[in-house]
């Protein structure tokens, strides 16, 4: 599409490209339960070995709605260096964010929509929903520093030979860029602080049911349990 032709030659067709699909596009394939299908589609082998993948320290990590939303900001920080260049016009670079941006969108995404596959306290996902909630305000800073900067951050100050009549400037160019992005990262918080919201409701429903379904003996052995893991 049009972000995709023009993305190595305007800044702004390049941010484009990159918040499509590190936000709607993973949100998109979020909505089909990716996960679910997998388990209805595969052989008992294959469900085992999704378990396994699932289960892998490094995938839980990345999973992990304090990790994720860092490592996208780290790479919108990136626009606001010299490296914003190579990303946009270097093939090796365009190939890993092509497939890259979507997993780690996926990585965000799917801990909140397929909660049942990444199970988590109540109290966890009340630390990482604070945790998101400044994360997500935070990821708006890069736009902001590119649109109001009087600098080309880049330091690519030339049209490209190639560009049409209506390119912007490198600075106007630069300036939408951060628009775009800052525009896209506050649209993007809403959806993301609903399901949030949504998950701790399902996990807290899911607690107090396995505390409901305790006998008052039981109920006692997990008080003691917990008395003598204070003192």
């Amino acid at each position: 599409g049009f972000p995709g032709v023009y993305s190595a030659e305007l800044r702004w067709a390049f941010t484009l490209k990159i918040s499509l699909l590190l936000f709607v596009v993973p949100l998109l394939i979020g909505l089909g339960k990716p996960i679910t299908l997998a388990r209805a589609a595969l052989p008992p082998a294959g469900i085992t070995r999704l378990n396994a993948t699932l289960s892998h320290r490094l995938v839980r990590f990345f999973s992990n709605s304090m990790a994720a939303p860092l490592l996208g900001l780290a790479l919108f920080s990136t626009f606001l260096t010299p490296f914003f260049y190579t990303l946009r016009t270097d093939p090796v670079a365009e190939a890993v964010l092509t497939v890259g941006v979507p997993l780690l969108g996926l990585m965000m995404a799917l801990p909140i929509i397929e909660e049942a596959d990444f199970h988590r306290s109540s109290a966890f996902i009340t630390l990482e929903f604070v945790f998101v909630f400044i994360e997500l305000l935070i990821d708006a800073v890069p736009g902001i520093l590119l649109r109001l900067n009087g600098q080309v951050l880049d330091h690519v100050t030339t049209v490209a030979a190639s560009g049409a009549a209506w390119f912007p400037g490198a600075l106007r160019d630069q300036q939408l860029a951060g628009d775009l992005l800052w525009f896209i990262c506050e649209i993007v918080d809403l959806p993301l602080i609903i399901l949030m919201f949504m998950r701790f409701s399902k996990s807290d429903k899911r607690e107090a049911r396995s505390f409901d379904d305790l006998t008052d003996q039981e109920l006692a052995d997990l008080n003691a349990e917990h008395l003598r893991r204070g003192r």
